[in-house]
């Protein structure tokens, strides 16, 4: 797996967009972040998964999966170290993280009252 196959999955999934932030590239759906390229080091993505999504991806991959550090890490932020993943399982988890921000989009839509 390459930055570039990273960026090109991220950007598969629909109304994805790059954008950059402090310094990176990342991607976003309604403008939130879901996943970043380069961080924490150049060969590294990262996903924003739920602590439990985490747990699965870890498990799956320890040696490709870890927990980002700090607090980002313990709400779900996962980095994937690129050079050793597979894109199947990279897929699915930038697909995850992808319909976590496309599931909160959704019920912030529904929990809106008609006017």
């Amino acid at each position: 797996m390459t930055p570039k196959d990273f960026r090109t999955l991220a950007l598969k999934n629909p109304g994805s967009f790059e954008s950059e932030h402090v310094g990176h590239p990342d991607f976003r759906f309604n403008g939130k972040v879901f996943a970043t390229l380069g961080y924490p080091a150049e060969g590294w993505g990262m996903v924003k998964l739920t602590p439990e999504q985490q747990r699965h991806f870890v498990g799956l991959a320890p040696g490709i999966f870890q927990a980002a550090s700090g607090a980002w890490g313990k709400s779900g932020s996962t980095t994937i170290l690129l050079e050793s993943a597979k894109k199947p399982v990279v897929k699915a988890a930038l697909t995850a993280a992808f319909n976590n921000l496309s599931a909160q989009r959704k019920g912030s839509l529904m929990a809106r009252k008609p006017r």
